[in-house]
């Protein structure tokens, strides 16, 4: 029976990228009754979910980056021998049970999951790409949103933005008196959660000394810098390896 089992066999090598995204997005926002164009609580069940996917889940990503519905995992190792059908299936089923729990939903909920093959200079290249998607994300969903308010359904409402840039969209929300700059940074930007090394003080019993160690801990950052600015990619640098 193994040997039909045709794509079992299909490895990556680290650094790679597994990207998840939640399935039929909207139809939950609707069943769920969320805010729009972005909600608190569903943006904070997502961190949770990164936080149990990088702490808990054993899969030991190194970091995940998430805004909106998706969710980024970087890993310099690998579990499963780097089984394809291994990590997809794995890390998408662990991160809808994660985050149907911080929900606290009885909704079902379901992510799919794709593997990127990456270098340490391409993962921060891709974080800045994902982060710039953020921001075209934020926008949109503000701009849509102030149409639908308007009168619009949300198709002609996007067909309206449709092929608009970016500083028309920002204009348009400008227009209307509303600065996208002042929206919280996790919208704009998303949200890091990654290992840090910080430095605990503690007591030797045997030699009667104080001794610092240093133990790694999960953080989740929400107030991010613009990873294509200098600062950005001093951050990520740390960061990346």
């Amino acid at each position: 029976m193994e040997n039909r089992e045709i794509f079992s066999t299909i490895t990556a090598l680290p650094p790679v990228f597994l990207r998840l995204d939640e399935r039929a997005f909207h139809h939950l926002s609707d069943v769920l009754g969320l805010e729009r164009p972005f909600d608190d609580f569903f943006h904070k069940a997502m961190v949770t979910a990164c936080t149990a996917l990088v702490a808990d889940s054993g899969l030991n990503p190194d970091l995940a980056y998430t805004f909106s519905d998706e969710i980024s995992l970087y890993f310099t190792k690998l579990p499963f021998s780097g089984r394809v059908e291994k990590l997809d299936s794995v890390a998408a089923s662990y991160a809808a049970s994660s985050f149907t729990l911080a929900l606290g939903s009885t909704t079902l909920v379901a992510f799919d999951a794709r593997v990127i093959p990456a270098t340490p200079e391409y993962a921060k290249e891709y974080l800045v790409n994902r982060q710039a998607e953020a921001w075209r994300n934020h926008i949109n969903a503000y701009c849509q949103q102030a149409l639908i308010e308007e009168g619009l359904d949300p198709r002609k409402a996007q067909e309206q933005l449709t092929g608009l840039p970016a500083k028309a969209l920002h204009e348009m929300m400008h227009e209307r008196g509303f600065n996208l700059a002042t929206t919280p940074a996790w919208q704009r930007r998303g949200t890091l959660v990654y290992k840090k090394l910080t430095e605990k003080e503690g007591f030797n019993p045997i030699t009667r000394e104080t001794v610092i160690t240093e133990r790694s801990t999960v953080v989740a950052e929400s107030d991010l810098p613009l990873f294509s600015s200098p600062e950005g990619q001093a951050f990520l640098a740390a960061i990346v390896k």
